[in-house]
């Protein structure tokens, strides 16, 4: 087995490690909050969440632009009077932005529930924003061990820290925002021990490098937007339910929203592995890559709906409070297929092509068919159902439009694959909606062994590529 193949196992293992212990800790966040926190509690706890996860916007790029011009990179080779200069820099203004929001929000809100989410939402950009560009260096230069520790760290102390104040039953949505901000105070200072060689340069003469963090911000604004607007697709939708009906149907739809999208954890880790190793390979190697991922991801996205099945029954016993929202889980489910592929595939080379362009206006278009949908299903008809299959719509355009244009470039044809996991996706939806759980598994179960029977011939091939690697 070649260096390159072990290096790519065992960055794997340390991301999958990492990330089955964040999978499992999301399972007992969802498991544990919604059964000890009342309905109202829980919205607010998820109004944080989803209010946490846009803090990215207010580093500009910054972070992103180091992740695209010095990947590939090894560690060593790093400038570290330029790096400590871009991290002071960032903090400071990290801080600034911050002062700002809380300042606002003293003057704008009168609700002390919200208020504090707000407070917490401003520590939090200082504490994220600057671990982001820590996580981008280590990403970047290929250093996935430390990266997974980090993460691995943060879910650990969040669910210690969970479990502890249930015990001392301060039960209370404030007490377990507390103990997110804390897991991720101390990952952190964590990852700024990790990497202390590049952000602590000792030079009294060293200057703010304004030239550096214009290159940076100009290199990495546009997948910064990408990346944004590819979670307000989603946020306009969630906003839209929030405002439309009460705080406690958006933590029921929330809560479908986490369960659906949990496993998109071990995709997301393997696309933090490939991603550096991508960048080392040669052009044309790519498109034989692509096309030998790109089967196997497909049979493995859509074996996964099998898990819906099980995991909807035994919900459905341990949230009964939560019923009504876990048979909408049906509408949701099937996002991991186009997710999936977007996030590890898809993303991931239009990163290693540069093409973030392509990203930011495949998520505009996706955003404004967004906002579209939820302008019509939320305030018009104001119909739940349709505004939560509303996420799956806009998800399954952003992936299939992507592809698209994608393919273009490498000169492919993945048109037959799409058409199929489309009519995959609608016959999932149809059996889990209309049949007894049972049932629907069956008939499930039978058009995916159908599927497996059409792409026979490509995974044998691809299997046999990967196998062909390995033994080099």
């Amino acid at each position: 087995m070649n260096n390159k193949a072990v290096s790519l196992i065992k960055n794997f293992s340390y991301t999958f490690t990492s990330n089955l212990i964040s999978m499992i800790v999301s399972v007992l966040i969802i498991l544990i909050l919604p059964k000890v926190l009342g309905l109202e509690e829980y919205g607010y706890f998820q109004l944080f969440i989803f209010y946490a996860s846009y803090v990215g916007i207010f580093h500009f790029g910054w972070s992103d632009g180091i992740y695209l011009r010095y990947g590939g990179l090894h560690y060593k080779e790093l400038n570290s009077k330029l790096f400590t200069n871009q991290f002071v820099m960032l903090v400071l203004f990290q801080a600034l932005i911050s002062l700002i929001i809380v300042i606002t929000s003293n003057l704008l809100i009168d609700d002390d529930k919200r208020l504090f989410i707000i407070y917490m939402i401003s520590l939090l950009l200082v504490i994220v924003n600057s671990r982001y560009m820590i996580i981008h260096i280590l990403q970047a230069t290929n250093r996935i061990k430390e990266f997974a520790k980090i993460t691995l760290l943060e879910k650990i102390i969040f669910i210690i820290l969970i479990l502890s104040f249930i015990m001392l039953d301060k039960i209370d949505f404030k007490f377990f925002i507390i103990a997110d901000v804390i897991g991720k105070v101390v990952s952190l200072l964590i990852g700024i021990y990790y990497c202390k060689e590049i952000l602590f340069y000792k030079n009294k003469k060293s200057h703010f490098n304004f030239y550096e963090t214009f290159q940076n911000i100009n290199a990495g604004y546009k997948l910064m937007l990408a990346n944004i607007t590819g979670m307000l697709i989603l946020g306009v939708v969630r906003f839209g339910i929030e405002r439309s009906w009460d705080i406690a149907t958006f933590g029921k739809v929330s809560l479908t929203l986490s369960i659906s999208s949990f496993l998109m954890i071990f995709v997301s880790a393997i696309g933090v592995v490939i991603f550096p190793i991508l960048k080392r390979i040669n052009d044309d190697e790519l498109l034989d890559v692509y096309n030998m991922i790109r089967h196997f991801l497909g049979a493995s996205l859509l074996l996964i709906l099998i898990i819906f099945f099980p995991l909807k029954t035994g919900l459905l016993y341990w949230l009964p409070d939560y019923k009504e929202s876990l048979i909408y889980m049906a509408l949701i489910f099937p996002m991991i297929i186009f997710e999936g592929k977007t996030v590890l595939l898809t993303n991931t080379y239009l990163k290693v092509l540069r093409k973030e362009k392509i990203m930011l206006i495949v998520n505009l278009l996706s955003l404004l068919l967004s906002i579209l949908l939820t302008v019509l299903f939320t305030i018009f008809f104001k119909n739940l159902e349709l505004s939560i299959l509303a996420f799956l719509v806009v998800i399954a355009f952003k992936s299939i439009l992507a592809e698209i244009l994608l393919v273009r470039y490498l000169k492919t044809k993945v048109s037959k694959d799409i058409l199929l996991e489309v009519l995959i996706t609608i016959s999932f939806i149809i059996f889990s909606w209309y049949l007894d759980t049972s049932i629907a598994f069956a008939f499930y179960f039978l058009v995916y062994l159908t599927y497996l029977l059409i792409k026979r011939k490509e995974l044998y091939q691809s299997f046999n590529e990967i196998k062909r690697i390995i033994e080099k």
